[in-house]
């Protein structure tokens, strides 16, 4: 069965993780299109001001405040979407928190808390989605990570999440296809992105954390999301950087594991005191913004996500994209010696 998507302006979409950073940045950017949303995350106070806002931008919102690693929870999400709008045709599961520390210094209650919202919070999203969209076709939307294809060190069991999101968005489209059912998954894999992840992260280090360079937009994955749900396709890359590092790590895994051993610790943490805050692995965090704080960052637009769905392009712009990774990786050493 051919899979048919929507236009975004006919479209009802579902995002979870939608108070902050991409899911922030997708609701913003679908509501401008006309979209009809329903907003979920943990933070009430923040998804009331942002409904109202997206409706002022010409879409039409509802939230519903759930914690996605309860599965009553996310099905509480569906329902609403069904009681306010008849239904949904996009589910996008962003919801996601992560921690800095070594593996073996993490309690196993806060691994089991990551897994919990991280993993089991996407399954439960994508089998609730999949069981309605069954009937009447649609897109599901994993937010995935370049960590779904690669690992680096003090996000151990984040990484670990990223590759079982991976493994099961994967298995899910197969059945589906030999179910030929008409939902379409993909599985989005962004590069560091400057939303407030670190400043959300639960942080065991004695210095303050951040992301590796180059940074890219936010608006960058939400842009690849309302692809996602207008246009069936497998998967997409955030930022060139990010394709070229997995390329890379599938072709010489030795070489990397050596890059990332001497290269990429350093340059996750700031050159200063870790700050005392209110982390969101466990609770709603607070703040209702796009972007996080990186005064040592320099957020860019990626020219090779968009370039990437016309390949008669894709490879000049990864090549160019590569040289600059190379750059900023270069760069970011330099700092950290």
């Amino acid at each position: 069965m051919a899979i048919r998507l929507k236009p975004i302006r006919e479209q009802t979409i579902v995002i979870t993780g939608a108070s902050s950073g991409i899911g922030l940045a997708a609701a913003k950017a679908a509501a401008k299109k006309g979209a009809k949303l329903v907003l979920a995350a943990r933070d009430e106070s923040s998804l009331k001001e942002i409904a109202r806002e997206l409706e002022s931008l010409g879409g039409e919102a509802i939230h519903v405040v759930a914690d996605v690693a309860d599965r009553g929870q996310v099905q509480r999400i569906a329902d609403r979407a069904i009681e306010r709008f008849g239904g949904f045709d996009t589910w996008v599961n962003d919801a996601g928190v992560t921690i800095y520390g070594r593996i073996e210094e993490i309690s196993d209650e806060d691994h089991h808390r990551l897994f919990d919202t991280n993993f089991w919070g996407l399954v439960y999203g994508s089998q609730i989605a999949v069981k309605h969209l069954r009937q009447r076709g649609g897109a599901l939307i994993n937010l995935g990570s370049i960590a779904s294809d690669m690992s680096i060190p003090l996000q151990g069991m984040y990484c670990a999440s990223k590759h079982a999101i991976k493994g099961f968005t994967d298995a899910l489209r197969l059945e589906l296809e030999e179910q030929d059912t008409p939902v379409s998954v993909t599985l989005i894999k962004p590069s560091a992105i400057a939303t407030p992840f670190a400043q959300h992260a639960r942080n065991y280090m004695p210095k303050e954390p951040t992301l590796p360079p180059p940074l890219y937009k936010p608006e960058d994955v939400a842009q690849a999301i309302l692809h996602a749900a207008s246009h069936p396709v497998r998967d997409i890359y955030i930022g060139g950087a990010g394709k070229v590092m997995t390329t890379l790590n599938k072709n010489f895994p030795s070489a990397m594991d050596w890059v990332s051993g001497k290269m990429m610790t350093d340059m996750q943490l700031r050159d200063e005191p870790a700050r005392e805050r209110e982390d969101s692995l466990a609770h709603a965090g607070h703040d209702g913004r796009i972007e996080g704080d990186y005064p040592d960052r320099h957020p860019r637009r990626s020219l090779y996500t968009p370039a990437a769905r016309h390949p008669l392009v894709s490879g000049v712009i990864a090549a160019a994209a590569g040289a600059a990774a190379a750059a900023a990786l270069m760069q970011g050493r330099h700092r950290h010696l």
